[in-house]
């Protein structure tokens, strides 16, 4: 398997910055009694008005489609940024069909 870094680091970076945004408080003003952390979707939920044991609560949905958002916009950063330094696009093939032609 040749193409297994893309998809690595893609699923590394994600993970990373899912944790990251789960310090981003994103709680709506007119909500009271939790905290919801995460970008863009919350994923963690502290509970401030009568936590019974503990006071986190996993948004088990939210942090899936958290984890596929980011996994798609690393991925798409990590393939344009590869396929711009190999040289591969419109203006490298014009210009390689212009040099045949000479």
């Amino acid at each position: 398997m040749r193409n297994w870094k893309l998809p690595v680091e893609s699923v590394v970076g994600s993970v990373v910055i899912t944790l990251v945004t789960g310090a981003i408080n994103s709680t709506p003003s007119n909500l009271v009694g939790a905290l919801w952390y995460g970008y863009p979707w919350f994923w963690l939920t502290k509970r401030i008005i009568a936590p019974q044991y503990f006071p986190y609560f996993v948004n088990w949905t939210g942090l899936v489609v958290d984890l596929a958002f980011w996994f798609i916009v690393v991925w798409l950063v990590l393939f344009l940024s590869s396929y711009v330094r190999h040289g591969h696009g419109v203006g490298k093939k014009a210009a390689q069909r212009k040099r045949r032609r000479r």
